[in-house]
């Protein structure tokens, strides 16, 4: 079965046999998941949503999640538990009976 620990591993892996390890810090790497996710955004940039390349943003989420994971190691942290945590809090500012089919921000429902 393959686990985010194991996808993180080979991210980790892949920068420290290449020696990027040593320009890896997490305000480097959050700097350039940003960009990375301004690149994902380009390839919707001028187009319907149906109309934007999927290759380009395959390789565009790609790139995110791998500063995430990278980022995620850094700072000694189980991406796991702490998407698991962030739904819970989410859980109970957008109760299903107040936040289904709105779009509205936790504060305004």
């Amino acid at each position: 079965m393959k686990t985010i620990a194991d996808l993180q591993a080979q991210v980790v892996a892949f920068t420290q046999e290449r020696d990027w390890d040593q320009f890896h810090n997490p305000k480097d790497l959050a700097i350039a998941l940003s960009l990375e996710a301004s690149e994902l955004l380009e390839a919707f940039l001028w187009k319907k949503p149906e109309d934007a390349k999927v290759e380009k943003i395959k390789e565009e989420l790609a790139d995110v999640v791998n500063y995430a994971l990278l980022i995620a190691d850094k700072c000694d942290l189980d991406i796991y538990e702490i998407v698991v945590e962030k739904l819970r809090i989410n859980a109970k500012k957008y109760p299903v009976e107040k936040a289904k089919g709105s779009a509205k921000k936790y504060s305004e429902l």
